[in-house]
C-alpha cells in the first residue's frame, strides 16, 4: 500500500482547505493517508516541524508520496535534504515558496517566524538524492507567493510546474476545498 503524507500550511490544521477531501478521495482509491497536526502552527519553526514529519514518516518500506501546502512544501524539502532512503515516489507542493509577497508578512511577528525559513538555505543536491520527482502547483492570483517562485522550483528541482487560475493561496478563504490537480497527479504517480 502507498502512502501519501499532508503536511498543512502555516496557522493551518488537518482539518481544514483540501486536505480532507484529499484524504477521503485517496482511501477511496486504496491509499493510507496521514495528515499530522504540526505543532504550535501559528508560530511554525523549522526543527518542530521536520521532527514531527520525522515521527509521521514510519517505515522506510513503504512507497511515500509527501504533498506540502505552502510552509509544508518548506517542511517537506528541508526534511528531504535531511533524511535518506525513504522510497518516495513523488513530492507535490501546493503554492511553494523560497520568497515571499509583503502581504504574507504584515507585522514584525510575521517576519520573525518566517526568517529561518527564507534564510536558512536548502540544500537542493541532498534534496533531489531523496526524491527526483517534484511537481509545484501555483495559482496565478495568489497574493502570498509570486510566480517568480515557478523559476526556482524549475531549475533547483527539476520540478514539473503546474498552474492553476483564480486559486489565490488555495485555502477555505479562496473557496478551495477540493483540490483535483492534486489527487490527479498523486493518482498519475501511483
Amino acid at each position: 500500500m502507498k502512502t501519501v503524507i499532508i503536511v498543512h500550511m502555516w496557522d493551518g490544521n488537518p482539518k481544514m482547505n483540501w486536505y480532507p477531501w484529499l484524504k477521503e478521495q485517496l482511501e477511496n482509491n486504496g491509499f493510507n493517508v496521514k495528515i499530522p497536526e504540526m505543532p504550535e502552527p501559528h508560530k511554525p519553526t523549522i526543527s518542530k516541524w521536520i521532527n514531527t514529519l520525522k515521527k509521521t514518516m514510519g517505515k522506510t518500506d513503504e512507497e511515500k508520496i509527501l504533498v506540502g501546502h505552502s510552509i509544508g512544501c518548506q517542511t517537506i524539502l528541508r526534511y528531504l535534504q535531511r533524511e535518506k532512503n525513504q522510497n518516495i515516489l513523488g513530492t507535490i507542493l501546493v503554492a511553494p515558496w523560497f520568497n515571499l509577497t509583503d502581504k504574507a508578512l504584515p507585522d514584525e511577528e510575521y517576519k520573525k517566524t518566517a526568517k529561518p525559513w527564507l534564510k536558512d538555505n536548502i540544500d537542493f543536491n541532498k534534496v533531489n538524492e531523496s526524491c527526483d520527482n517534484f511537481i509545484a502547483i501555483f495559482s496565478d492570483n495568489d497574493p502570498y507567493v509570486s510566480l517568480s517562485n515557478c523559476n526556482i522550483f524549475e531549475e533547483k528541482l527539476n520540478a514539473k510546474i503546474l498552474l492553476e487560475y483564480g486559486k489565490g493561496h488555495f485555502t477555505e478563504e479562496d473557496n478551495i476545498k477540493e483540490l483535483p490537480i492534486v489527487l490527479e497527479n498523486i493518482k498519475e504517480m501511483k
